[in-house]
C-alpha cells in the first residue's frame, strides 16, 4: 500500500481542523450539545457548503466531492479530535451507504443531493439498541435476532393504503434520532412464519411519529428513543428481496473505520492537551513532566496512539479490517482518556475541565459499538481462526489458532495484501 497523502488528502485535513479550531473548542462543543439539535446547526451548514463535509465520499452525480473513505477517515480524525457534535457519522456513515446501495434510481436521486449539501440529516433507527449486531459487528446479523422476534418483537410493517406500509413499535438509542429530517428503520415485515428484516424510509413529519432526545453518557452523540404507532413508510428499494443484512454488514466495516478514525483523532488530541499541561504544571520546583515516572507513561501513550492511526488508516486502505481498527481505537481512546484525567490531577476529575468530555467519548462509543473484546473476536471468525482444517480431529487446535497471529489465519480474507499483514497493531504507515 502506499501510505501517503495526496496534497488533496493533506487540504482536507488541513482546512477542517483550522475551522474546527476557530468555532468547536471546549465551551463551543459544551454550548452546542445544549441547543434542540444537539449540534451547531450554523457550523453543520458552514462544513457543508465550505467543505463538502456530509458528500465527501459521495459520488459527484448526486452533488458529492467524489473522494472516498479514506477522505472521509481523514476528515472524521479531525471532528474526533474536536470532539465535534455533529450528524456527520449517522448520516454520512450509515444512512448515505444504505441508501446508495440499496435505493431505487428515484428515492438515490431525491435523497443523496440533499444529504450531500446537508440539507437533510437522517439516522439508522434499530430496534433494542443494538446497532453493533445490526452492522455485523459484534456477531452474524443473518438470522436478524438484532431486529427483535415474535409477532410483537421490535418493529412491525404491515401494508397500508396506497400501497405504503405502516410501522408499529420503537427503537432506542438512535443516533441523531431527535433531529434527523429522515428515518431509516428497520422492520419485520411478511407475518411471522415468514417473516424478515427490511429498511423503511420514515419522513420526520411522518404521522404517528414520536422521537424523544434521550439523556446520553456522552453528550456529543445524541440519542432518541424512537416510538412509531401505525407510521406511514415507504420501503428502501424496490422489492422485497434486498439483502439487507450483506447491506448493513457493508457499511458496518466502512463505518468502523471511520469511528476508529474518530477514535484516533480524540485520543491524540487528549494526549496533546495532557503534554501541554504537564510541561506547564510545576511540583517540587520542576515541571511534572520532566519526571521518569511520568515520561514513561506518556511514552507509552505515543505509541498507543500511533499503532491505532496505523491501523486506522489501514482500514481506510482495506475496509474489511474496520472491526480490528475500531477495537484497538477504543481501546486507545479509553486508555489515553483515563490516563489524561490522572495526569492532569485533581483539574481533571471537575466538569469545568474537557479531559472528562474525552473520558465519556471512550465509554459511550465502546458502549454503542463494542465492547472491544466482541469486535476482536467477530473478526477472528471471520478470518477463520475458529474453524478446524479440514481432516483434522474435532477439538483439535487449528492451524489458524497456533499461528503467530490473524494476519497468518488459513482462510483470511485474501485481497489487498491485508491477510499477509501481522494484523492491524503492527502495520508501518
Amino acid at each position: 500500500m502506499d501510505s501517503a497523502f495526496t496534497a488533496e488528502q493533506d487540504e482536507i485535513r488541513r482546512t477542517l481542523r483550522e475551522l474546527l479550531t476557530k468555532r468547536s473548542g471546549p465551551d463551543e462543543v459544551k454550548a452546542a450539545v445544549r441547543t434542540a439539535t444537539g449540534y451547531d446547526a450554523e457550523l453543520w451548514t458552514q462544513l457543508s457548503a465550505q467543505l463538502g463535509l456530509p458528500g465527501l465520499a459521495l459520488p459527484e452525480s448526486y452533488g458529492g466531492v467524489g473522494c472516498g473513505l479514506t477522505e472521509l477517515a481523514l476528515a472524521c480524525e479531525e471532528t474526533g479530535r474536536a470532539l465535534l457534535p455533529s450528524p456527520l457519522l449517522a448520516t454520512a456513515g450509515l444512512a448515505a451507504p444504505l441508501i446508495a446501495a440499496l435505493g431505487t434510481p428515484a428515492q438515490r436521486d431525491e435523497l443523496l443531493p440533499r444529504i450531500a449539501d446537508g440539507s437533510l440529516t437522517c439516522a439508522l433507527a434499530v430496534p433494542g439498541g443494538s446497532l453493533a449486531a445490526a452492522l455485523g459487528l459484534s456477531g452474524d446479523n443473518a438470522s436478524g435476532e438484532w431486529a427483535g422476534g415474535g409477532r410483537a418483537g421490535g418493529v412491525q410493517a404491515r401494508p397500508g393504503d396506497g400501497g405504503g406500509r405502516l410501522l408499529y413499535g420503537e427503537a432506542c438509542q438512535v443516533l441523531d434520532g431527535h433531529s434527523a429530517g429522515l428515518l431509516l428503520v428497520a422492520a419485520h415485515t411478511g407475518g411471522f412464519a415468514r417473516s424478515r428484516t427490511l429498511l423503511f424510509l420514515v419522513r420526520a413529519d411522518a404521522a404517528g411519529l414520536s422521537r424523544t432526545r434521550q439523556t446520553a453518557l456522552d453528550e456529543t452523540r445524541p440519542q432518541a428513543r424512537v416510538e412509531l404507532r401505525d407510521c406511514a413508510a415507504e420501503l428502501l428499494g424496490a422489492d422485497d428481496a434486498a439483502d439487507v443484512p450483506g447491506a448493513l454488514v457493508a457499511t458496518g466495516v466502512r463505518a468502523a473505520t471511520l469511528l476508529a478514525a474518530e477514535a484516533v483523532g480524540a485520543a491524540s488530541c487528549a494526549l496533546d492537551r495532557t503534554l501541554e499541561y504537564v510541561r506547564a504544571r510545576e511540583q517540587f520546583g520542576r515541571a511534572i513532566g520532566s519526571f521518569q515516572a511520568v515520561k514513561h507513561r506518556l511514552a507509552d501513550l505515543y505509541v498507543r496512539v500511533q499503532a491505532a492511526r496505523s491501523a486506522a488508516y489501514y482500514a481506510a486502505w482495506d475496509p474489511r479490517e474496520g472491526g480490528l481498527a475500531l477495537a484497538q481505537g477504543l481501546e486507545t481512546l479509553r486508555v489515553v482518556a483515563g490516563e489524561a484525567v490522572q495526569l492532569h490531577g485533581g483539574i481533571g476529575f471537575t466538569w469545568e475541565h474537557e479531559a472528562h468530555l474525552y473520558f465519556k467519548r471512550a465509554a459511550a462509543d465502546e458502549l454503542l459499538f463494542g465492547p472491544v473484546h466482541r469486535l476482536r473476536t467477530r473478526a477472528a471468525e471471520r478470518a477463520g481462526l475458529f474453524v478446524p482444517p479440514s481432516g483434522a480431529a474435532p477439538g483439535a487446535p487449528s492451524e489458524a489458532a497456533s499461528g503467530a497471529g490473524l494476519g497468518t489465519a488459513p482462510g483470511a480474507e485474501s485481497g489487498s495484501g491485508s491477510a499477509a499483514a501481522p494484523g492491524p497493531e503492527a502495520v508501518a504507515v
